[in-house]
């Protein structure tokens, strides 16, 4: 942020520090059991969470290509930040077993695309996407900074599939990446 800049307000503050251009919404956080980790923060925190979602999902990894990874997760139904609890297999991107705890911070953005490009050419690093870069990345995207913090911005398109599910709906399947 420049000198003298007023600081930007609320989740704001946090993608301007990062140099992101979206809104924060979710802090993503590993864990090994899904079941557990739930229940344990809702004893301890008072969450209430979304339904369960366990599902494969394509993603196009670099160096690999499109892969099928099976994802667990949920959402707290509080926010406006949620908490995003997830559970993938051994060695994946989603793998909480060895590596439990804080993950990623995930980020309203109008054009996944060109906010991808946009880090990429700030030596920011690809290490998932919803699609391939020839099909524009998809609805979302985890890149990490030269400084190590991931982030993933999701497409704001999806924002009202996921407002329903938080407010104790189903969450729909995803238009194709």
């Amino acid at each position: 942020m420049a000198s003298g800049a007023a600081p930007a307000v609320g989740d704001r503050y946090v993608a301007a520090m990062l140099g992101i251009d979206g809104d924060l919404f979710h802090v993503g956080i590993r864990v090994p059991d899904l079941a557990t980790a739930m229940d344990e923060m809702s004893r301890s925190h008072g969450v209430t969470w979304a339904s369960v979602q366990d599902r494969p999902m394509n993603v196009c990894v670099p160096g690999d290509g499109q892969v099928a990874l099976q994802l667990a997760l949920t959402y707290s139904c509080e926010g406006p930040v949620h908490l995003e609890l997830m559970s993938g297999p051994a060695g994946s991107v989603w793998d909480g077993s060895g590596q439990p705890g804080p993950h990623h911070l995930g980020y309203w953005v109008d054009d996944v695309g060109a906010e991808t490009e946009r880090l990429l050419a700030r030596d920011w690093t690809l290490e998932l996407a919803a699609a391939p870069p020839d099909a524009g990345y998809g609805r979302f995207t985890y890149l990490r900074s030269p400084e190590g913090v991931l982030v993933e911005p999701v497409s704001t398109s999806a924002r009202p599939r996921f407002e329903a599910w938080w407010a104790g709906g189903d969450l729909a399947p995803a238009a194709s990446a």
